[in-house]
């Protein structure tokens, strides 16, 4: 706790510390603890406070605390010389020799696993070779991972270290690649917040997956976000994913009124929204290969199949169950895949790609049509509308 940010700024080491600031400026200690945990700027009154207190300017603290607003940013820039010559002088320039040659603990005809941390592999991964990155990293939860690794990071913790990762993902991105982000909204929002200063904003898509239970005093936490980002303007690849139109389970009618628009509608399907409920967590055991979170198959063939195509090289710094790695294989594209933590999970399910085929084979078959050949059976015996019909023939 005394080792953020905000602590340090006001030279806060230890409670007692806490306790004696806290009686001098009249701030309450929850309110203080709650500043240095949310690493936030302190509000109006407290501001003035604090800044009073330990005698320095605003835009000193705020420089301490690394909140920039925008006129901050811009005194930064008109002395970006002399910042450049004092951070030269204190700081001389290292040269890299980290690299150095990692063997693959498996690979196939597409891939390549690594069990190795994935900044330490991203060090020997050329930059701007990879067409698509999806990374779904720990939460900071306090789960339980077979690796074994600290899933409770103090928030300046987590967010340091996610920072280190993105950025490292950006290097490897071809110009025109994709880069896609699975997490909970709260850590996506501060993510999207650094990749929105390298690379072109796509989309925050909404993924309808309800894992967690209600909390109190919150709205219940019933979608996941993933982020779409693109290295320039335009992404190399988009393939237009279509679904069908949603009817009853029961009789086949249609859920939504299309009015005279029915026979407007793409006999391919509906365009594919940004809000995806269509995705389930993986529980069947014959389907699951291990205890934690594992993604969904259709997820991951959704994302692939729209932002790469055949021969592209696909990247994943957190394997996991590797979801990414079996799609991308069986989709015929490259991919580089790293996993901290046991990967014998991992490669089991290479043993049974002839499941997996048939997996994707079924959700190919359930998009970029309007009807699938159940939909249409259904419609057909309960007398409602076919795009044959609509259209009088």
């Amino acid at each position: 706790m005394f080792t953020n940010k905000f602590f340090k700024a006001l030279n806060i080491r230890n409670q007692k510390e806490l306790l004696s600031f806290s009686k001098t400026t009249g701030i309450p200690v929850p309110k203080l603890k709650m500043y240095n945990e949310e690493s936030i700027l302190p509000f109006n009154e407290d501001f003035k406070k604090i800044v009073k207190e330990i005698d320095i300017t605003e835009i000193e603290l705020k420089l301490k605390l690394g909140i920039l607003d925008s006129s901050t940013i811009d005194l930064l820039a008109k002395y970006s010389s002399e910042i450049n010559t004092i951070i030269k002088n204190s700081h001389p320039t290292e040269e890299n020799s980290k690299q150095n040659n990692k063997s693959p603990i498996f690979q196939t005809d597409f891939g390549l696993l690594y069990q190795d941390d994935c900044l330490s592999l991203m060090e020997n991964i050329p930059k701007n070779s990879v067409d698509l990155i999806f990374a779904d990293p720990p939460f900071n939860l306090n789960k339980k991972y077979e690796s074994k690794i600290n899933d409770q990071l103090s928030k300046a913790e987590y967010l340091k270290w996610t920072e280190t990762w993105v950025l490292n993902c950006i290097e490897l991105l071809k110009e025109g690649g994709s880069f896609f982000v699975w997490n909970l909204p709260v850590w996506n929002t501060h993510i999207s917040s650094i990749l929105n200063k390298y690379l072109n904003f796509r989309q925050w898509i909404a993924v309808d997956i309800k894992y967690q239970l209600p909390i109190p005093n919150k709205l219940y936490p019933a979608h996941y976000s993933l982020l779409y980002y693109t290295k320039g303007k335009k992404p190399n690849t988009f393939n237009s994913q279509r679904l069908p139109m949603e009817i009853c389970r029961h009789c086949g009618g249609d859920i939504k009124d299309y009015g005279g628009y029915k026979n407007k509608l793409n006999k391919n399907g509906l365009n594919l929204t940004d809000v995806w409920h269509d995705l389930s967590p993986v529980r069947h055991s014959k389907y699951k290969s291990r205890e934690s979170n594992e993604l969904p198959i259709k997820l991951l063939e959704r994302v692939i199949s729209m932002a790469s195509s055949e021969g592209d090289l696909v990247f994943d710094p957190f394997g996991g169950s590797g979801t990414t790695f079996i799609v991308s294989e069986i989709l015929k594209r490259r991919w580089i895949g790293c996993e901290i933590g046991p990967v014998d999970s991992i490669i089991k399910r290479f043993d049974d790609v002839d499941l997996h085929k048939k997996q994707i084979l079924e959700i190919q078959k359930k998009k970029n049509v309007l009807f699938t050949e159940e939909m249409r059976s259904i419609r057909s015996k309960n007398e409602h509308w076919l795009p044959e019909t609509i259209n009088g023939k």
